[in-house]
């Protein structure tokens, strides 16, 4: 299998393993879902936090108000009553206005917390060092960790209009945000290896060869941004290790500069009367208390 560490700007993502004989076009599609399936995920996480924080959230037209605007007005949160935690809810208020304040109790908390990082380190970059390979399963056995923990903390279901719930339901609202910005379409996504682009309608094969136990760096990109800057020739970590020995070698060249040229007259071997030494016994003698 080809392993192909996939990376967007300057961060590694994931790594991926795909066959010489695979298309271009199945590859970057592939790439695509799971490169948005973790972003997905991500998202969930941080909602899902906020969930455990501070509830449920508020209707579109109540997010952002005090207490006293949204009597004025007279707002009513439909779901306030029905959208109730298991085991009850603590009051914490949202400092934002998004959420309606009624926290689960804190055994429901840890379920929700304890799920969202299992997930964050399913998907985590971390899983590139480690030489673990993303798949749909294991984004898809997020989802559903997530999803069961919501469930369980509220089996009555979000309001409708939770990010949470519409998450789930396929039904997320992106537009204009920055996180909508992060998506990538599957139809202009572009792969680039090695400063080639790794055209739709032709084979991996066609641009890495047909040695299966290849491993490449490659960049996942949206189309109309250019060639991606090459690799470096050398790592963070090789730098730094060439510095270091470039620093040795330079403080030895000191040294030897500071040491004269007759130095090496206080050697044993230049001592003028070793051979007298020698014959009467007196050689290596130290008068010199040890």
């Amino acid at each position: 299998m080809v392993k192909l560490t996939i990376k967007h700007g300057e961060e590694v993502q994931f790594l991926y393993e795909t066959t010489c004989d695979t298309q271009n076009s199945d590859l970057i599609v592939q790439l695509v879902r799971l490169y948005n399936g973790r972003l997905k995920v991500d998202r969930l996480c941080q909602e899902i936090e906020l969930l455990a924080d501070h509830g449920a959230c508020l209707p579109p037209n109540m997010q952002g108000l005090t207490d006293e605007q949204i009597e004025e007005l007279h707002l009513k949160d439909e779901f306030e009553e029905v959208c109730v935690p298991s085991g009850g809810f603590v009051l914490a208020k949202d400092p934002l206005g998004r959420r309606n304040g009624r926290a689960p109790n804190e055994k429901m908390k840890d379920v929700l917390k304890r799920t969202t990082s299992e997930a964050k380190a399913a998907i985590s970059k971390k899983q590139v060092d480690a030489g673990i390979c993303m798949s749909e399963d294991i984004i898809g056995d997020a989802l559903d960790k997530l999803r069961g923990a919501v469930t369980i903390v509220y089996p009555m279901s979000l309001p409708p209009y939770d990010p949470i719930r519409m998450e789930f339901e396929g039904k997320e609202e992106l537009g204009g945000t920055q996180a909508g910005q992060l998506v990538m379409d599957e139809g202009e996504a572009q792969l680039w290896w090695a400063g080639k682009q790794l055209i739709r309608g032709k084979k991996v094969a066609d641009f890495v060869g047909k040695n299966e136990k290849t491993k490449i760096v490659c960049k996942l990109q949206q189309k109309g941004q250019g060639a991606p800057a090459r690799e470096p020739v050398f790592s963070e970590e090789e730098k730094k290790a060439m510095m270091a020995y470039a620093y040795r070698k330079q403080e030895e060249l000191k040294k030897l500069e500071a040491e004269a040229d007759d130095s090496y007259l206080n050697a044993e071997w230049a001592d003028p009367r070793a051979l007298k030494k020698a014959f009467s016994g007196t050689g290596g003698v130290s008068w010199k208390p040890k």
